[in-house]
């Protein structure tokens, strides 16, 4: 973590030249996940805010560190680091619109209590984007994690959603909402090799096993079962 002290005097910098570097990777970070729907950030994109001016290998490090700690104290949120794990099996292939994602990048979230960025903070009108988030994590979760692509489209089409549709009422383009959620990475996308050809995987990412975002699921899908089963008795 950054100190609040002069350890940025290594960089032979001013305060007032460290403070405006923090600012603006704090305005870049906000900026672009306001722009691009909470997608995840390449620590890279951070780096070159820093070095276009300033050259010191560890400067940039420092710089973010220390807007890590504004978030956190000013705003209420996360910076929270994000490391893309590699295919498990040799048989896989990155997909070429996730090449270079292995390398380190970030999201930020809120560190508010569920209740009140629900009461104060939640958009409403985003809220139907978190309800579909919502249930393709639980439907790749219930696969055991990992899903055929086909698999998923079998199940979304059972509650009236075509991977061809492009103008659906709440949606709009189903499929590019699909891929949103590789980009702010609660599915990774793989292409597995085998015998018959290339087929296509989506497997939970980061945000998707996240504690909290995982426990939630868990207690989603028991209240599902269990209704059921009331049912059932009846």
């Amino acid at each position: 973590m950054a100190n609040s002290g002069d350890d940025f005097s290594q960089f032979d910098i001013s305060k007032e030249e460290k403070d405006k570097l923090v600012a603006e990777v704090i305005r870049y970070i906000l900026f672009k996940t306001h722009q691009n729907s909470g997608c995840a950030i390449k620590r890279e994109e951070l780096s070159q805010l820093v070095t276009k001016n300033y050259r010191h290998r560890a400067l940039p490090a420092f710089v973010i560190n220390e807007a890590k700690d504004k978030l956190s104290t000013i705003f209420g949120y996360e910076l929270r680091e994000l490391q893309r794990s590699r295919p498990s099996s040799t048989t896989h292939a990155r997909l070429s619109q996730q090449s270079g994602t292995d390398a380190k990048s970030y999201v930020i979230m809120s560190q508010l209590p569920a209740e009140v960025y629900r009461k104060y903070v939640e958009d409403v009108n985003t809220s139907h984007l978190t309800g579909f988030t919502f249930v393709v994590i639980s439907i790749v979760h219930l696969a055991g994690g990992k899903i055929a692509e086909e698999n998923l489209w079998h199940h979304l089409k059972r509650m009236g959603l075509h991977e061809t549709d492009e103008n659906h009422p709440v949606l709009g383009n189903v499929k590019q909402v699909v891929e949103t959620l590789v980009q702010q990475r609660y599915l990774q996308k793989d292409k597995v090799t085998g015998p018959e050809g290339n087929a296509l995987f989506y497997e939970l990412a980061e945000r998707a096993l996240d504690g909290p975002v995982s426990e939630r699921i868990k207690q989603y899908i028991s209240q599902i079962v269990k209704k059921d089963i009331a049912t059932m008795d009846t």
